[in-house]
């Protein structure tokens, strides 16, 4: 079902939620990573004077008002998911999670956040569990499905990887809630954010792409992806974007976060550093493609990102959870679905899981835990 505004009602919308963004100015201290320190000879190319840029894609001059004008003035039909909320997959009564898995265990919380657990660790994926994506809590996208999982029913989480700033990937309420427990992962420009949130400085790992910790045995790494930053109106591109490779002893996760395509920086992730076992690769929030083709990928674009990095399993995120875009909920699921018996896959497999679900993984098997 699409769906348009009356004019009036288009109009208070725009004036309100133009507002937004302002709500998050007194977050938006965050400097911009190391770009001025350098000189324009020795920095490296996606480093600007006054933070970072894409490689692959002229970086347009889109922005919150140039998305509103398209969202509620524009002629491109958006689906209603309102009306739609029958077709989320959401797992059944659960109980928290508490066990220690013999062998990777990832379990999807719901847009790009996800739970793993292996070798006694945990690691979470741009944690949101808010209600809405949002600087404020009034407005902005809301939460689709029922929260499966909330922090108190998750175990102890040792690492947290941010991709980037926007508000459905790092999400305030929920990092202050996790607060010095776990160390974060962040791209360049970001850490001052956490220590303006009252995270201790020591907690968090401010990284520019390729750049590597190892911590307790395992290596992180940040990589390169091709997305845009911003908390606010005035600080775009000012601080960094990244997707994340994360080495165990026995087990590999790359988690890509949030990416438009190109056909040479997926490709060099495997060059760097090999093929992976579970990719973790957004599918929605890609219509209308002329506005969002730059950021976000499409289904069929999600399954060139898996090809490129060499997955041998890849699960799709980055839908069903708030709507940010016009395509129709579960269109992610079904052109994804309708990609993989099309035979593009080169190698491995790609499948969504329900909200909740979890997969056992081992190389020549997994397991829909919670189907």
């Amino acid at each position: 079902m699409m769906f348009r505004l009356s004019a009036p009602i288009r109009v208070g919308l725009l004036l309100t939620l133009t507002l937004l963004p302002t709500a998050a100015c007194q977050a938006n201290s965050a400097e911009p990573g190391n770009a001025e320190s350098k000189p324009p000879e020795t920095r490296p190319p996606h480093h600007t004077d006054t933070g970072f840029r894409n490689l692959y894609v002229s970086d347009s001059g889109k922005n919150v008002f140039t998305f509103l004008r398209m969202r509620w003035f524009g002629d491109d039909p958006y689906a209603d998911h309102s009306q739609e909320l029958d077709q989320i997959r959401v797992t059944g009564t659960v109980d928290p999670i508490s066990e220690t898995p013999d062998r990777p265990t990832i379990t999807w919380l719901g847009h790009s956040t996800f739970l793993l657990r292996h070798q006694g660790h945990t690691l979470l994926t741009d944690p949101i569990l808010s209600q809405r994506a949002s600087p404020v809590g009034f407005a902005g996208p809301e939460r689709l499905a029922p929260l499966v999982y909330d922090l108190p029913d998750l175990p102890k989480i040792d690492w947290v990887v941010i991709s980037h700033n926007h508000y459905d990937h790092l999400d305030t309420d929920t990092i202050r809630a996790l607060g010095n427990g776990p160390m974060y992962f962040v791209p360049l420009g970001v850490k001052a954010w956490f220590v303006e949130l009252g995270i201790d400085p020591q907690r968090v790992q401010e990284m520019d792409w390729w750049e590597s910790r190892t911590v307790n045995g395992s290596t992180i790494t940040a990589t390169p992806t091709q997305h845009w930053s911003s908390r606010g109106l005035t600080d775009r591109y000012q601080t960094l974007w990244a997707a994340w490779r994360l080495e165990m002893s026995d087990f590999s996760l790359w988690f890509a976060g949030d990416t438009g395509y190109n056909d040479v920086q997926f490709r060099e992730t495997f060059e760097r550093l090999g093929p992976v076992d579970i990719a973790l690769i957004p599918i929605g929030a890609y219509a209308p493609r002329w506005f969002m083709q730059n950021n976000h990928v499409n289904p069929e674009e999600a399954i060139a990102i898996h090809n490129d990095v060499g997955a041998q399993l890849s699960i799709g995120m980055h839908w069903s959870t708030f709507q940010l875009s016009a395509e129709p909920l579960d269109e992610p699921r079904q052109r994804l679905e309708a990609q993989v018996q099309s035979g593009a896959l080169r190698q491995g497999r790609f499948l969504t899981l329900p909200i909740g679900g979890s997969i056992d993984y081992s190389p020549d098997n997994f397991i829909n835990v919670t189907p």
